[in-house]
């Protein structure tokens, strides 16, 4: 009888064996039903999501992001807007600017979408123990720090003096319009809104001026403080310049990016700058060290 080919074999083989546990993949979404729909601003809007009851929770840092799919358009990343200390839901806050936001946007409430993550590193929340935070937050920007936020009003005792500085172009585009009033009524808390001039409401009782010319005004001192911010970046880039005339060092200021992030994971590239990948050595970064990478970011 003539021998079995080793191909054969060795198929032969592996059909004998015990079937193998199926290997996660990393890029398969889970699926996260819509429990509510806010919208914060006429155009940025908040999903409140929820995985089925079958399902085991899903455990989050502040700072990380996620990847939220609406099937048949793709994914897009945003930030995890809540935090972990509140954790009966996943809410993301996004603005529609293309395929995917627009058909998240189209979505009500019992749709279900897929949700990859979360990835990326976070903000360490731990190493600010007992140090003044400033948040400063530029249009959806605030979107990223929020997460944070929560954390430190949910840890107060932990931390010292919390001033939350969040601007826009107008009175309309301020982000967690309805939240805000519970940040400042928290004990050791300041709010600061500002608007762009010519943003003012009727009544508007808040600062007028670009996002860094507000903080410049302000006058904080830089000792004992960590400045945590995220905004668009042409924001950024004057408001670091405002900070270093201010006296903070490049170390104690931190802020979280998300443009260029593809596929989470670090497999396609896309965010590759220098020798980082945002999307795994990021998303949060201090100034001292985006200040060491390529002037694209």
């Amino acid at each position: 009888m003539a021998s079995r080919e080793p191909a054969a074999e060795l198929l032969l083989d592996l059909r004998e064996r015990e079937p193998l546990e199926p290997v996660p993949s990393l890029l398969k979404p889970r699926l996260l039903q819509i429990a509510e729909i806010r919208d914060e601003t006429p155009d940025v809007r908040t999903l409140r999501l929820r995985p089925p009851p079958t399902l085991p929770a899903i455990s989050w840092l502040p700072g990380q992001f996620a990847e939220f799919s609406a099937f048949g358009s793709g994914e897009a990343v945003f930030t995890l807007a809540n935090s972990p200390t509140r954790s009966e839901f996943i809410e993301c806050s996004f603005r529609a600017v293309g395929k995917v936001t627009e058909r998240l946007r189209d979505l009500t409430v019992g749709q279900t979408i897929g949700f990859r993550g979360p990835y990326g590193n976070r903000f360490l929340l731990e190493e600010w123990k007992g140090r003044d935070l400033i948040f400063i937050g530029g249009g959806i920007g605030m979107v990223a720090l929020r997460s944070a936020l929560q954390w430190v009003l949910d840890h107060r005792a932990d931390y010292r003096e919390v001033m939350i500085v969040h601007g826009a172009r107008t009175a309309a585009d301020l982000c967690y319009k309805e939240e805000m009033a519970t940040w400042a009524a928290s004990p050791r808390v300041q709010l600061i809104r500002a608007v762009d001039p010519g943003g003012e409401s009727p009544g508007w009782d808040g600062q007028v001026g670009l996002l860094p010319q507000v903080v410049e005004r302000l006058g904080v001192r830089p000792e004992g403080k960590v400045v945590i911010t995220c905004g668009p970046p042409v924001m950024l880039h004057f408001l670091f310049g405002s900070l270093r005339q201010l006296g903070f060092a490049p170390e104690q200021v931190v802020t979280t990016l998300e443009n260029k992030m593809k596929c989470g994971v670090g497999l396609c590239g896309r965010c590759n700058v220098g020798r980082h990948y945002v999307c795994t050595d990021g998303p949060v970064f201090t100034l001292a060290k985006l200040q060491n990478m390529p002037e694209e970011y």
